[in-house]
C-alpha cells in the first residue's frame, strides 16, 4: 500500500510542479490578488474597520493607508485575542497562536494563526517542499517510507486557546495522509519535556526506515548524538541507511554544516534550507544546488521589504516584490490572512535571484554589532566561522559575539564565546581567520582594524563543551527552540556564558 501511494502521488507532483512554477516565472499578479482576498476577507473585523479596508483598491493605497507595525504595536489586538474577543484582526475565529520567543525578549510571542492559513499558507507549502524534493529525485520514497520532523509542543490557554511552536501546530494539523508516513507518533513527538522527547524518539524511531528528517539544526543534533550513542554508530546513514534528504532552517546554517555534514555524508544526503516562521512559511531551497531559497508568492502571504538604511526613518518607505534589488540588505514585511498587517518580523533577507525570486536570511534586524561603526551582521559573522573553520578542521557547536568597551588606555575590540564540538590545534590561527574573513566581507569593520588602531584583533573565548546547554537550562531557555544570540552591542549574554561555563567547568572537575 505505501508503495502505490507513493507512485500515485509521483505522479500528482509532476502536475503540482507544473503550477509551482508558473507562479515563480510571474509572481506580481498572484501577490495582488492575495492581497486584495485579504483586505475583503477581513474588512470587517476591528482593525479592518479602523483601516478602511473597504475603500483600499490597490497596493499604492494599501501602503499609503496602514503603517508598518512591530509585535509591541500589535499586540494590544492580540492581547484582546487571548482573551478569546472574536473579530479583531481577522473574521474568521483564532483558537491557535504561534508561540516565539524571538532570539533578544525574554517575553513569547503569540502570533495568531487561523485553521484557514495553516492549510492555505503553512501546510501548503510542505506539499511544495515534497514537491521540489520529487521533482528533482523522481526516485525517493517520502510516502513509502517514515520522516522525522523535529516538533515542538502545545499548551492549553484560558477560552479554548492553544498555543506552541508553529512546528507543533503543524504536526497536530498534518492530514491523516501524512501521518501514517511520520514518526514517531504525534502524541510521541510533541511531548514537551525535551529530554523525555529525545529519549522517546531513539527508541521508537531506530529501527524505522527514515528518509527525511527536519529541524534546527541545535536540537537534529542533540538526537543524531542519542542515536548514535544507543546504536554504536558513527554516521546517521548507518542508522537509517535510507536517510535522503534533511530539511533545516530557524538559524544560519553555516556554522552547524561540518559538523552534519561528519553525520550524513554529501553523497547520501541532500540538505535542503527551508523558510518557515512562526509568522509563515515563506520560501524552500527547490534547487539543492543552488544558493538561495524560492519566495512562496501564492501561500496566503504578501511581502513588502524595507531597504536596511531606511530602517530607522520615523516612517520607513516599503518595495513591494517588483521593486526589490540584487545584493541589497531588506527588512522583511509581511500581510497574511491570519491577521498580520505591513508587520515587521524581524528578519534582514538578501535577493539572490530576480524571476525566480530568491533570498537568503542574513540575520535579525535587532542583531548587530555597530559599537564603533564596524555595522557587523550574523551573515558576515557565519561566513567567518565557517572558513575559519574549513581551514582548521575546527566544528562550531555554538558562538556569540559582543563589544570590548573602549578605555582611556585601551582600544575597543570584540569578544567571541565559542563552544566547540571540535577545537582547532591552534586558536590563535583560528582568531586570525575570523578576523581576515571579516575583514574581506565587511569593508567598515576592516577599514576599524586598519593597523589596529581603532579596533584590536578579535579574542576568542572557548566555552565548556556542555556549557551553553547549561547556560539555557540556568535561565529557562532550554527546549523552548531558543536561538542563541550570534551579536550583542553590550556583554550581557556574553557574561553570563563566561560565568556559567566557569561555573560549568568547576563541576565537572
Amino acid at each position: 500500500m505505501p508503495e502505490l501511494m507513493d507512485k500515485l502521488l509521483r505522479r500528482y507532483f509532476k502536475y503540482r510542479q507544473r503550477q509551482i512554477e508558473k507562479v515563480l516565472r510571474n509572481p506580481v499578479p498572484y501577490q495582488l490578488r492575495l492581497l486584495k482576498q485579504i483586505l475583503h476577507k477581513n474588512r470587517n473585523c476591528d482593525y479592518g474597520k479602523q483601516y478602511k479596508f473597504d475603500q483600499i483598491t490597490t497596493y499604492d493605497q494599501y501602503a499609503a493607508g496602514l503603517p508598518i507595525v512591530t509585535y509591541e504595536q500589535l499586540y494590544p489586538y492580540i492581547e484582546k485575542m487571548l482573551r478569546g474577543v472574536p473579530r479583531i484582526l481577522v473574521n474568521e475565529p483564532v483558537r491557535w497562536f504561534a508561540k516565539s520567543s524571538g532570539t533578544t525578549n525574554a517575553r513569547s510571542k503569540f502570533i495568531p494563526t487561523t485553521l484557514s492559513y495553516l492549510k492555505k499558507g503553512h501546510l501548503k507549502s510542505t506539499w511544495f517542499t515534497a514537491s521540489a524534493i520529487y521533482n528533482e529525485d523522481p526516485h525517493c520514497k517520502l510516502f513509502a517510507q517514515k520522516n522525522l520532523i523535529m516538533a515542538g509542543s502545545l499548551t492549553p490557554l484560558p477560552h479554548g486557546i492553544t498555543t506552541g511552536d508553529i512546528s507543533a501546530i503543524m504536526m497536530y494539523h498534518y492530514p491523516k495522509i501524512g501521518r501514517r508516513f511520520s514518526t514517531p507518533q504525534r502524541d510521541l513527538a510533541l511531548t514537551a519535556d525535551w529530554d523525555k522527547k529525545i529519549e522517546l524518539m531513539v527508541a521508537h524511531c531506530m529501527d524505522d526506515k527514515v528518509t527525511l528528517i527536519g529541524g534546527v539544526p541545535t536540537w537534529t543534533i542533540v538526537l543524531i548524538k542519542a542515536l548514535l550513542a544507543k546504536s554504536g554508530k558513527e554516521t546517521l546513514t548507518e542508522v537509517w541507511p535510507d536517510l535522503k534528504t534533511y530539511m533545516h532552517g530557524g538559524v544560519g546554517f553555516g556554522p552547524y554544516a561540518a559538523l552534519l555534514r561528519k553525520y550524513m555524508p554529501a553523497d547520501k544526503v541532500t540538505f535542503r534550507e527551508v523558510y518557515n516562521a512562526s509568522e509563515g512559511y515563506f520560501a524552500i531551497q527547490d534547487k539543492s544546488a543552488e544558493e538561495g531559497m524560492s519566495l512562496l508568492c501564492d501561500h496566503q502571504v504578501f511581502y513588502e521589504f524595507v531597504p536596511l538604511e531606511a530602517l530607522d526613518q520615523a516612517n520607513p518607505q516599503a518595495r513591494p516584490l517588483w521593486q526589490v534589488e540584487m545584493g541589497k540588505l531588506y527588512a522583511i514585511v509581511i500581510t497574511t490572512s491570519s491577521g498580520l498587517y505591513r508587520y515587521k518580523i524581524g528578519d534582514l533577507v538578501e535577493f539572490t535571484s530576480l524571476l525566480p525570486y530568491k533570498i537568503k536570511v542574513r540575520g535579525r534586524v535587532e542583531q548587530y554589532l555597530n559599537v564603533f561603526g564596524e555595522e557587523l551582521i550574523v551573515a558576515h559573522t557565519d561566513a567567518a566561522i565557517k572558513e575559519a573553520s574549513r581551514q582548521t578542521g575546527a566544528v562550531i557547536k555554538d558562538y556569540t559575539v559582543a563589544p570590548l568597551f573602549m578605555s582611556t588606555t585601551d582600544r575597543g575590540g570584540h569578544e567571541w564565546g565559542i563552544e566547540f564540538e571540535i577545537e582547532p590545534a591552534s586558536l590563535a590561527e583560528f582568531e586570525a581567520l575570523l578576523d581576515k574573513v571579516l575583514r574581506a566581507v565587511n569593508s567598515d569593520y576592516d577599514a576599524k582594524r586598519y593597523k589596529d588602531m581603532a579596533l584590536a584583533p578579535l579574542v576568542v573565548h572557548v566555552l565548556e563543551q556542555g556549557s551553553v546547554e547549561a547556560w539555557q537550562r540556568r535561565h529557562d531557555k532550554y527546549g523552548r527552540q531558543y536561538k542563541v544570540p550570534r551579536l550583542s552591542n553590550d556583554r550581557n549574554l556574553l557574561e553570563q556564558l563566561l560565568d556559567t561555563a566557569s561555573s560549568f567547568s568547576r563541576s565537572n572537575t
